[in-house]
């Protein structure tokens, strides 16, 4: 029997990402489970730790590292942010299609590794909407928020190379966009299936 190909959403914060996995989620929930990362960021309001994030000082991220647990390591506003080698692998284990919400630096390190995951991309309708919908959380600073548009550029960039996502989804109405990131889902799925994944949805 193959083990299930993890899921990585990419996009920019603000794009929708976290909804459309809430939706699937409550959908499927044997099916998926969401491959919590580890950040030395502070948590936000609301966020738990071990379901949003596991937030770790910065000494133990630095031992992890330097131990090789991570897959991929990133730096973003002076915070770091890292993908576990047996949190993908433990999902597997239990028959569960790993979901992965990692930043395009992270999914480029991803690609030279044995898991072989579903890339997919989440776009936001245009650069104003995104910036809108950051504003309207009241969770950044205009700093932090310059900071992240900046980035977004260069996501966006990197999204429309050839051969770097699977599938790029523009959401511009949510029931629209999301029936389409769960179609094409459930059928790279049926795909594996075929090929004797065995993966219950």
């Amino acid at each position: 029997m193959s083990l299930p190909r993890p899921i990585v959403i990419g996009g920019p914060s603000g794009s929708g990402k976290s909804t459309f996995l809430q939706k699937i989620f409550q959908e499927y929930p044997e099916t998926f489970a969401f491959c919590v990362s580890h950040t030395t960021r502070k948590p936000r309001h609301g966020e738990r730790n071990g379901v949003d994030y596991y937030f770790i000082s910065p000494e133990k991220m630095k031992r992890k590292l330097d131990n090789g647990e991570f897959l991929e390591s990133v730096e973003f506003g002076g915070n770091f942010y890292g993908t576990s080698k047996t949190s993908i692998e433990e999902i597997q284990r239990k028959g569960k299609v790993c979901v992965l919400d990692i930043d395009v630096r992270g999914i480029d390190k991803l690609r030279s590794t044995k898991f072989n995951p579903i890339y997919i991309f989440i776009k936001p309708p245009s650069l104003e909407v995104l910036r809108s919908r950051l504003q309207g959380r009241n969770s950044e600073t205009e700093e932090s928020l310059q900071l992240r548009m900046n980035r977004v550029e260069k996501e966006l960039e990197y999204a429309e190379v050839p051969g770097n996502f699977h599938k790029i989804i523009t959401n511009e109405n949510l029931h629209c966009s999301y029936k389409e990131f769960k179609s094409f889902i459930l059928e790279q799925l049926n795909e594996q299936n075929e090929n004797g994944a065995n993966i219950s949805f």
